[in-house]
């Protein structure tokens, strides 16, 4: 028997990356998984995070349909490495919507589910949001949000037995990361400080593993917890 048999967890971004990583790991340990994304993929329904409508026809389907909700990961997020005189507003705004807002929509929508299971809420934050990567302004700015928001959250819903906490991964071996393009003029060298030690970037399936721990009575006591899966990158 897996460690989350028949609990009930939706996935933000679950169409690829991270997110496909998270739903198969989670369903290895018995949960019914509703994936969401706003691209087209195997099993997912279509979810905008930075549409209150969408979020809380989501949450709805998946009550509907499951009886409850006792998990929600929000993995969706965007990024766009630029210097920071040639950000443009809308993207800067369109950043903090879908990595930082969007969190907040999700949650906020489920989280009168989530109160009545006692069940858990796991934000995907990034160690953009410990410490600053170059040419990132407004994605660490919303990986940064991320974190506090994990941590007000978890303080707020502690007493109603509601954990919430936040995963700060490194870089991912995804497409996301491997679509990421560095801009003209950049120094590398600035690059330099987020290299980890091991030599390696992380599994999406680490990453799976580490939301399926959070999840699971393993980890009952952790709450408000950033936990960093960087290699030492950041120690």
């Amino acid at each position: 028997m897996g460690r989350l048999e028949q609990r009930v967890a939706l996935v933000s971004g679950a169409a690829s990356g991270i997110g496909a990583a998270v739903v198969t790991a989670l369903r290895a340990e018995g949960a019914i998984v509703v994936g969401g994304d706003i691209q087209e993929g195997e099993g997912c329904r279509y979810l905008d995070v930075t549409d209150p409508e969408s979020v809380t026809a989501m949450v709805a389907h998946c009550v509907a349909t499951h009886g409850k909700l006792d998990i929600v990961v929000n993995v969706a997020g965007i990024g766009v490495s630029r210097l920071i005189e040639d950000v443009p507003l809308e993207e800067w705004k369109r950043i903090l919507d879908v990595n930082l807002t969007g969190t907040f929509l999700l949650s906020q929508a489920a989280v009168g589910e989530i109160r009545k299971t006692k069940g858990t809420i796991i934000n995907m934050a990034s160690v953009a949001g410990v410490r600053a990567t170059p040419y990132n302004a407004a994605y660490c700015a919303s990986k940064g949000g991320v974190i506090m928001l994990t941590k007000s959250m978890a303080i707020e819903l502690a007493s109603a037995g509601v954990r919430v906490n936040a995963i700060c991964p490194a870089s991912v071996d995804t497409p996301f990361l491997r679509n990421f393009e560095i801009p003209d003029g950049a120094d590398m060298s600035l690059f330099d400080r987020a290299r980890s030690p091991m030599g390696k970037l992380v599994d999406p399936a680490e990453v799976g593993a580490t939301v399926v721990f959070l999840a699971s009575d393993d980890a009952a006591t952790m709450n408000g917890t950033a936990l960093v899966i960087d290699g030492a990158a950041t120690a």
